[in-house]
């Protein structure tokens, strides 16, 4: 158990639940916690698999924009290396990796779920897809290319540049997500899927992963210190500044 994780392992299946607050909100330390536990599970033998699932109603609400817009600029640098490292981390994790989308999933609770090899998303009022444009925060190549390796090029442009979220039939139909199920029936769906991948000989199974993600784990890492200079430059200006504060005084009016 961590501070902002939860664990349990099963069948050799690890099952990570997020679990900060309401909204699952990602701020350093999360991240931290995250890629420390998926590093972990890599290494380890005895963990075939991983699921991982947010709690009813949320996934993750993305970054914490709260608590990241108090970020001096060298915090908010580590914060950046640290979430760019965490999604290279998470598109090459070798063994099989499946989302339970709990709940809404905006923004950063998108790209987590964009890593993984399968998402079952909760039947109900939830948003998942890359809404950044809006808030005035620039979506590295690389996350567009993650973003397009699941729904096409076409429609990841689109959807990028208009900041659109979509329910879950509507993310099924874009190809987004792979299931929509209820609720109490999301962590049994994930299970089933991922053990159908664990019938299959272990090292073809994540040799041919890797092979499949070369271009987009190259992509990461080569666009990284542009990206996060990028989108640090705009994080900074007023204008995205303005549009922050603006959006943190409503989720402050709200909670």
């Amino acid at each position: 158990m961590g501070a902002f994780l939860n664990t349990q392992i099963s069948d050799h299946i690890c099952y990570i639940q997020l679990d900060r607050g309401k909204s699952n909100a990602m701020h350093l330390e999360m991240i931290e916690e995250i890629s420390n536990t998926f590093q972990t599970l890599k290494d380890d033998p005895t963990i075939f698999a991983v699921v991982l699932q947010g709690k009813e109603g949320f996934f993750t609400s993305g970054l914490d924009l709260i608590t990241l817009y108090q970020y001096d600029e060298a915090q908010m640098r580590t914060f950046w290396d640290k979430f760019i490292n965490l999604i290279e981390q998470l598109v090459s994790f070798p063994k099989p990796f499946v989302t339970a989308v709990t709940g809404h999933s905006p923004a950063g609770g998108c790209v987590l779920a964009l890593c993984s090899d399968y998402r079952v998303m909760a039947a109900g009022e939830y948003i998942i897809g890359l809404n950044e444009v809006p808030v005035g925060i620039i979506v590295p190549s690389s996350i567009f290319e993650l973003y397009s390796f699941w729904i096409g090029s076409g429609n990841a442009s689109r959807f990028l540049l208009e900041g659109k979220l979509l329910n879950p039939q509507e993310a099924l139909s874009a190809g987004l997500i792979d299931e929509v199920v209820n609720f109490d029936r999301i962590q049994g769906t994930a299970t089933r899927k991922i053990k159908q991948y664990l019938q299959f000989e272990p090292n073809a199974w994540q040799a041919s992963k890797l092979n499949i993600r070369k271009h987009l784990i190259q992509q990461v890492q080569e666009t990284k210190g542009a990206a996060i200079d990028q989108v640090l430059e705009r994080w900074w200006a007023p204008s995205t500044r303005s549009i922050l504060k603006t959006i943190i005084d409503n989720l402050t009016k709200k909670s």
